[in-house]
């Protein structure tokens, strides 16, 4: 009997301090930067974001994440056999120990069960879905938790305006588990590392001290025009690999980093606007975890319902593109 993988439950957590476009904006004019509401809605569609209070890491934001997702599920956190953290933002500098081994002592996991970072940037969460779907296919685990968590704003350079009002902090999750019905029908990854300057964070650590510089960078213009052509073309790849046509597609879910790149997206695979789920006006582009995040946010407010099909697909730094089709 073949295995398949279905999404059990899903969750997210944004940390309490909201900031607007208009709260960035003053803080940044008392730094000389000028900058405003309209000027950042126009580029990237972001109204708002959220920053995590200092002191508080990923893992604090993916545990409640995860929290949630498991109550959805009707699961104790022993219930989980593997833990998959999609983050570029680690509690400890080096990744390790992983931020997945954190969370699994934050929620009191004793099973002993495997637990492993995925560094995929804001693809990460396509990634470490797929690599689930892999783990259940294969019968090695049986209920995985994903989840995708980023504490961005601790590596955002607030003297660079092209960059720092794009991003904000917060988690999402979801459990996947062993279905005798297909849950997810394709996942496709790619990555092409000749364009991994157009978003990095240069610095490297050479005993114990910086080397370059620890803030993010990015060529957004570049970034734009690769993310457009990937994101369609693996869109189609598991489109065809599921033997559907985009049509079937209720939902898009795609990485939510620039709302012009959305509906760029929308527009090639002929899908109407109503169909994409946006976040990014009130969450900024927040990584790893704007997918999961998106994705909690339609469940819970109804628009997704159980046998509907979604397409979640993201690219970021690396440079890595990826592709879900799932039936929810």
């Amino acid at each position: 009997m073949s295995i398949f993988t279905r999404i059990a439950g899903t969750g997210s957590y944004l940390p309490p301090r909201r900031v607007s476009n208009d709260e960035l904006a003053k803080t940044l004019a008392g730094q000389g930067l000028e900058t405003s509401d309209e000027w950042i809605v126009s580029r990237s569609g972001i109204s708002a974001r959220h920053f995590a209070d200092d002191g508080v890491m990923a893992s604090d934001l993916g545990c409640m994440a995860a929290q949630r997702a498991l109550a959805m599920a009707g699961l104790q956190p022993d219930d989980i056999d593997l833990i998959i953290l999609a983050t570029s933002t680690p509690d400890f500098l080096g990744g390790f120990p992983s931020t997945a081994c954190v969370v699994q002592s934050k929620l009191g996991i004793t099973n002993h069960c495997a637990a492993l970072d995925v560094q995929a940037v804001c693809s990460g969460f396509v990634y470490a879905v797929s690599v689930a779907d892999s783990f259940i296919r294969s019968g090695m685990h049986k209920r995985v938790l994903v989840i995708g968590a980023e504490v961005f704003s601790r590596i955002l350079d607030f003297n660079d305006r092209t960059t720092c009002v794009l991003f904000g902090d917060g988690a999402g999750a979801v459990v996947l588990e062993a279905s005798q019905e297909p849950g997810v029908l394709a996942t496709r990854l790619h990555a092409d590392g000749r364009h991994a300057d157009i978003l990095c964070v240069p610095g490297v650590v050479n005993s114990g001290a910086l080397a370059g510089s620890a803030f993010l960078h990015m060529d957004g213009q570049a970034v734009f025009k690769l993310a457009v052509s990937v994101l369609e073309e693996v869109a189609h790849e598991v489109l065809d690999a599921a033997g559907m046509p985009a049509s079937s597609i209720d939902w898009l879910i795609p990485h939510q980093a620039n709302i012009r790149i959305m509906q760029g997206t929308a527009k090639k695979l002929g899908l109407p606007l109503e169909k994409m789920v946006v976040t990014v006006d009130q969450h900024g582009n927040t990584s790893a975890a704007s997918i999961p995040l998106a994705l909690d946010a339609a469940v819970r407010d109804g628009r997704i319902q159980r046998g509907q099909h979604l397409m979640l697909e993201g690219v970021g730094g690396g440079f890595t593109w990826g592709a879900a089709l799932v039936r929810f």
